[in-house]
């Protein structure tokens, strides 16, 4: 068997090979640990997905109920059923969340409306109108159901 002989002028003379041989029992060792670690690194980005998703959710809800609310604040006298007019400034706003999946809350008055209309209601000059909006969220990896929660924002705002 013949080795190549590499000359270095501070060590003389080295053969090459040994130091690049592995002995015979670690042999597929860095394929075992990653077939080992890949399914824990795939669940943990998986997982890291599913938050995001369920924060922009959120966000979304938030920024939609904000400006549905500033909308309602400034429709005095503008609308018939201020609930419609609500809910639908709160689909413009979020165009990504299923709406039928949506709950609304809006206090007018102190009159509790729930869904989107309340043809009834009035908007007065310096009263607060409070809207609440819920939406459904569910966290789960690999089909299995971690968690199912109700993400939930809320504005009041002044009636011009």
């Amino acid at each position: 068997m013949a080795r190549a002989v590499l000359y270095t002028l501070e060590r003389g003379p080295m053969i090459m090979g040994k130091f690049n041989r592995r002995e015979l029992g670690e042999r597929g060792q860095a394929m075992a640990e990653f077939a080992l670690g890949l399914p824990l690194l795939l669940t943990l980005i998986t997982g890291l997905v599913m938050f995001g998703v369920a924060f922009n959710n959120e966000l979304t809800l938030t920024y939609a109920t904000d400006a549905a609310a500033q909308l309602l604040s400034i429709s005095r006298g503008q609308t018939a059923d201020p609930c419609m007019t609500t809910s639908n400034a709160f689909y413009s706003s979020a165009p990504y969340l299923t709406p039928s999946a949506l709950g609304f809350t809006i206090v007018l008055n102190g009159t509790k409306y729930t869904g989107t209309s309340c043809t009834s209601a009035a908007l007065v000059e310096s009263e607060t109108a409070q809207v609440t909006v819920t939406y459904p969220c569910t966290l789960g990896i690999f089909g299995f159901t971690l968690s199912n929660f109700s993400l939930t924002a809320q504005t009041t705002a002044l009636v011009q």
